[in-house]
């Protein structure tokens, strides 16, 4: 099998499989103890804090929570703020959020916090003054995306991030999920108070994710129970997968420069090999996504036809998020980039990874067309 549904999981790097063995037997310690088993556990569960501290550029490691994935650390990054302190503070973000912020953002609407959704372009990129617009005297807190989990169109952080403090004095959160594995993802770098990461989007395992979280943010906890996390998050830790996490960050980050050679180049041949033979393809958000991202359109071709065909003939790639049912239905990300749902439907999503070679793009590019003869 040709993977290339990497925005949806990516398989586990080396580095964060040998990190996480040895709390998988021996060290099988809850660190909220306080005998030796525990305290080792604690030991290395506070490690791996340090550690993705300095990766992200927080301040110190406790403004660092571990989550259990980005879908937790988007409902903390976004309830958190709008509740804390017993308000019930204003929410802004955007249309093509991914359902962890967008379904978060509605239900506090329901519990009456305000709630802004701004539109985007055809590219799905957010303007800053529409989201700065948006902004008012109640808004306790704005989130976008660094980049699209569908498209991997990248928003402009930093000018949304200068745009909304000067509006107001909103906490800015953003879901980096998908642009960690390829690009710099910091406070600084993204001009954001809090920051998403979910830990199987980068290669390590699935089920943990953090929340970048200056404690000088106050955060009304979404799960509650016995306290961990200094309130934040309650819930034993995942020793284990916060370990092997951390670990996937570390060789994500030293690896960026090799990554974004192969992929880049796998994806350029895999375009170029397409738009050369296939009459009206088309890219989205071509000059303004993530590297490992190729979202393209094939004119009256049914996506979900053409990936079942090349699922036969061995290559996974997908259409639209995979974080839902399952099921293939109109995008809300597609939709809210005003395409129609004869347009959208023949939009599919191949996402290149941290295993992908640039002769992948050939050999891509090859069974697609395949595909496509075999459905004419």
């Amino acid at each position: 099998m040709l993977y290339l549904d990497h925005a949806a999981t990516t398989p586990i790097r080396p580095e964060a499989r040998a990190a996480m063995e040895p709390w998988l037997g021996e060290g099988y310690g809850n660190p909220s103890g306080i005998h030796e088993v525990s305290r080792r556990a604690k030991a290395a569960l506070e490690t791996a804090r340090e550690t993705a501290a300095r990766l992200l550029g927080a301040a110190h490691p406790l403004d660092i929570v571990f989550t259990g994935g980005g879908t937790g650390s988007d409902n903390l990054g976004v309830a958190g703020p709008a509740l804390a302190g017993n308000r019930r503070g204003g929410v802004a973000t955007t249309a093509v959020e991914h359902e962890a912020v967008l379904e978060t953002a509605r239900f506090l609407e329901r519990l009456g916090c305000p709630l802004a959704i701004v539109g985007v372009d055809g590219d799905g990129v957010a303007d800053p003054a529409e989201i700065a617009a948006a902004v008012g005297p109640g808004t306790a807190v704005v989130s976008v995306m660094a980049a699209n989990n569908e498209t991997g169109a990248r928003q402009p952080l930093l000018e949304i991030a200068g745009a909304v403090r000067e509006a107001g004095a909103a906490v800015i959160h953003t879901d980096a999920v998908q642009s960690f594995v390829s690009e710099e993802v910091t406070l600084a770098s993204t001009g954001a108070d809090l920051i998403t990461l979910a830990s199987h989007k980068f290669g390590g395992p699935k089920g943990v994710g953090l929340l970048v979280a200056p404690r000088s943010i106050a955060l009304e906890p979404v799960i509650h129970g016995g306290g961990q996390e200094l309130g934040r998050r309650s819930g034993t830790h995942n020793v284990a997968g916060i370990v092997g996490m951390v670990a996937a960050m570390e060789a994500t980050a030293a690896d960026r420069e090799r990554f974004r050679a192969d992929v880049g180049e796998a994806r350029r041949r895999f375009e170029a090999a397409l738009a050369g033979s296939v009459d009206g393809f088309a890219v989205t958000a071509a000059d303004r996504r993530l590297i490992q991202h190729s979202h393209v359109r094939f004119p009256g071709v049914s996506a979900e036809t053409l990936l079942i065909l090349l699922d036969g003939l061995g290559l996974a790639g997908s259409a639209g998020s995979a974080c839902h049912s399952g099921a293939i239905s109109v995008s809300h990300v597609l939709a809210a980039m005003g395409m129609g749902p004869g347009e959208a439907a023949g939009c599919v999503r191949f996402s290149f990874g941290w295993t992908s070679r640039p002769e992948d793009g050939d050999d891509a590019a090859a069974m697609v067309l395949e595909a496509l003869e075999g459905l004419r």
